[in-house]
């Protein structure tokens, strides 16, 4: 058996058509060198069995219950070691692949032994010619966690690869060695701000996180919008306070909290802007 260079993650939970479209989009990226680990994280809509008839020889772990993103990814990435894979990369299951989209990122951390992480650029799946991520920008003190090029239309100068603040849980790929020397992801982290911190434990190791735009991804963001903008904000804070907090970073956490109302409109905003298309 050829031992695979690397192997790519897609966690799943209730989430059977995402995934058999995500699973499809790799279909060109499969090879002795590059596989796909499934990780379901206990479905009841009939995933594994659909997942299982379209892609027969599809590797899958399966879990009891739904352990969160974090715990999901962790016990995938312990079967990735079982491998032998030198890299791994995670790639959320409501997401669609570029064809050459493995390439790039792994070259980026064979080529630099300091880079961490490398992650994509990521398009709106519904506006497939909007960025999602082009980039992360992070400042505990000041509580400011957000994306470049966030719901702006793709244009030169989001075309330069270099080093940024966060990459995206949505996608990115790291060395398995580097993941497991950081611990992997903190199971503390519910939902949301895990890929954040893993971020900020990797540039503490004093290594980078690295922006490569040749690497494209398109994620499906409004179907969680569209459903419950105030569930998603929530979840998203609580997940925000934990990172502050973790890393005793007080100002930004009253920083975070005062500024609360107006992200809430601004996931209105969003929602509203959707449904008027």
């Amino acid at each position: 058996m050829i031992t695979p260079l690397s192997c790519i993650v897609v966690l799943n939970w209730n989430g059977a058509e995402d995934t058999l479209a995500c699973l499809e989009s790799l279909a060109a990226v499969r090879s002795p060198s590059c596989r796909v680990l499934v990780v379901d994280n206990g479905s009841t809509d009939g995933s594994v069995e659909r997942i299982r008839e379209v892609f027969a020889d599809m590797k899958l772990l399966l879990i009891p219950s739904n352990i969160g993103y974090a715990g999901g990814n962790n016990a995938g990435f312990r079967r990735v070691q079982e491998l032998g894979a030198e890299f791994i990369i995670f790639l959320n299951n409501d997401t669609i692949a570029d064809a050459d989209f493995c390439a790039p990122l792994l070259e980026t951390l064979q080529r630099n032994p300091l880079a961490g992480i490398a992650v994509p650029k990521i398009f709106y799946l519904d506006r497939p010619d909007t960025l999602w991520y082009a980039g992360g920008m992070v400042r505990l003190s000041t509580g400011l966690i957000r994306h470049v090029g966030l719901r702006k239309k793709d244009a030169p100068q989001f075309d330069s690869p270099g080093v940024t603040g966060y990459a995206t849980g949505c996608c990115f790929a790291m060395r398995c060695c580097d993941f497991e020397a950081v611990g992997g992801f903190d199971e503390g982290f519910r939902m949301y701000a895990e890929d954040v911190d893993l971020s900020l434990r990797i540039r503490a190791r004093g290594m980078t996180i690295n922006y490569v735009p040749s690497s494209r991804v398109w994620h499906k963001v409004s179907a969680s919008l569209s459903r419950s903008p105030l569930r998603k904000l929530v979840k998203k804070s609580v997940g925000d306070l934990y990172l502050f907090s973790k890393h005793r970073a007080w100002s930004g956490m009253v920083l975070y909290l005062i500024l609360l109302p107006l992200r809430l409109a601004g996931s209105f905003w969003d929602v509203l802007s959707i449904r008027r298309k």
